[in-house]
């Protein structure tokens, strides 16, 4: 991945929020056709990222294949009217702000009923946690899940390699990024809510 010092971002407790934040992913990997791409969403568990997929997907047979998962966090269209200096000189154009983490690994594909649960239970908790009655894998009939667990393996990605691309406007002065703020703010698209937020606050730690 192509990243400019001034964007790369390496603090891993930085990278591992975004992926529990967005934790779904673009898994792209080289199969016989060619590159294949599928969209999973995973778990952190230790050094690991966890999923599982159906049996018919390909990934299911692609044991210790080299994989590459990609996530995608807060990202937007960025005006150059939103910078002061576009006013006073009017040598800027539009960019795109967005970040990004690059998971590389190999994949190992587990074809274990108790495993498999245990990586649904763990994904369902996470985001049935903010439900006034979070549903649970033990609310489900018992011979329905077991007809469930048997369509489906497990993967996971051993990170080998985690890289990641904040590109949020450091290569412009601190009253550019404040207008780019308030301008995603008032704007108020899909997600630009939660690009002003990350900036805002990258802003403010660096104080």
């Amino acid at each position: 991945m192509y990243a400019p010092t001034s964007f790369r971002e390496t603090r891993r407790e930085v990278l591992r929020d975004l992926v529990r934040v967005y934790p779904f992913a673009t898994v792209i990997v080289q199969a016989q056709g060619g590159l294949a791409a599928n969209h999973l969403p995973f778990e952190w568990h230790g050094d690991a990222l966890q999923a599982h997929v159906a049996r018919g997907n390909e990934l299911a047979a692609m044991d210790g294949a080299q994989v590459l998962v990609v996530f995608q966090g807060p990202q937007g269209y960025i005006s150059p009217n939103w910078y002061p200096s576009k006013h006073e000189t009017g040598r800027e154009v539009p960019t795109w702000n967005y970040t990004v983490v690059h998971v590389h690994g190999h994949l190992r594909v587990i074809d274990d009923a108790a495993w498999i649960r245990g990586q649904l239970e763990a994904l369902t908790d996470h985001h049935e946690s903010g439900q006034p009655r979070p549903w649970k894998i033990s609310d489900a009939p018992e011979d329905h899940v077991g007809k469930l667990l048997g369509a489906i393996v497990g993967i996971e990605v051993a990170v080998e390699r985690i890289e990641g691309k904040f590109k949020l406007s450091q290569n412009h002065p601190a009253r550019n990024r404040e207008g780019v703020i308030t301008g995603l703010r008032q704007r108020d698209g899909d997600g630009d809510m939660e690009l002003a937020a990350l900036m805002s606050q990258r802003e403010e730690s660096a104080l």
